[in-house]
């Protein structure tokens, strides 16, 4: 990239321009990185969003120029068709399969390992919340959700279906599904007339998709229904002033911690973390 692309970075992140240094100057990109930049950036209620700004340090820092997308598989399509653009998004995203080039921040590569280890700055929680007990439609459902979760936070199949979607876990409490379900009497029985409902958080999706799918077989051969569409509906479509619209969830979740401040989720049956992610800044490949 040339020294006037990294100029132009200035006006969506000082901190993208320092990860988009290490690539300045490459004489044989020049030309054809050559020209105006394309900044894409994630509506005000990502959770996505808001760990590139708060955990980078820039927050408020962001061009008005900037392309907002819907949700973190529109950003990965749609700076992976654009050879001027820049933009960031989960590490789950398969970079290849989007044409993307992940860069590093501060130096230090976006990684399992690194993310873990806590080198990598823009590390990430994937949070969930559950409706209050008792506000189910039904108490098979919340007997249902109870086990979901259990499933995903402590038995090593749920771990190992989060892990393989690109969550970052931990095994070191976890034990296997075969003694878990016997705490969740509800999974033995034919589930088939009860339909879960989650929202929230885009990032998630990949993840949560993987540990649904792995978790049906095992308890019932219920439905689900994957109405994710940012952060922000996490809480309110649980908790929150949507619990009872159209677009209630019984679960919601969020890719950041949820805010104490106006998501209390002190009042939800079952609230926490069920695995870690990194936000990472990304090129279209070719860059």
């Amino acid at each position: 990239m040339s020294r006037q692309m990294n100029k132009t970075l200035s006006m969506l992140l000082a901190a993208v321009m320092a990860v988009m240094a290490i690539f300045a100057a490459a004489p044989a990109q020049a030309d054809a990185a050559a020209g105006e930049i394309h900044v894409y950036t994630r509506d005000s209620s990502s959770g996505t969003r808001e760990a590139f700004e708060d955990k980078g340090g820039f927050a408020g820092e962001l061009t008005d120029l900037a392309v907002e997308v819907s949700s973190n598989g529109d950003m990965a399509v749609k700076v992976g068709q654009d050879p001027q653009a820049i933009g960031y998004v989960s590490l789950t995203t398969d970079f290849a399969a989007s044409n993307l080039k992940p860069l590093a921040y501060e130096g230090v590569e976006a990684t399992e390992a690194n993310t873990v280890s806590g080198d990598y700055a823009l590390a990430r929680p994937f949070s969930y919340v559950t409706r209050a007990a008792g506000d189910f439609d039904s108490v098979e459902k919340e007997q249902l959700v109870a086990a979901f979760v259990a499933y995903i936070t402590e038995s090593e199949e749920g771990l190992g279906a989060v892990e393989a979607a690109g969550g970052i876990v931990d095994y070191d409490e976890a034990r296997p599904w075969e003694e878990l379900r016997e705490d969740h009497p509800i999974v033995d029985q034919d589930n088939s007339g009860l339909e879960l409902l989650t929202g929230g958080s885009t990032s998630v999706v990949k993840t949560l998709e993987a540990a649904l799918q792995a978790f049906q077989p095992e308890s019932g051969y219920f439905s689900y229904k994957v109405d994710n569409t940012g952060s922000s509906a996490g809480y309110k479509r649980t908790l929150g002033d949507e619990k009872d619209s159209a677009t209630r969830a019984d679960i919601g979740f969020a890719s950041r911690e949820f805010h104490p401040s106006d998501e209390d989720t002190s009042g939800a049956l079952l609230s926490g973390v069920y695995c870690l992610d990194a936000v990472v800044a990304v090129v279209e490949a070719g860059n």
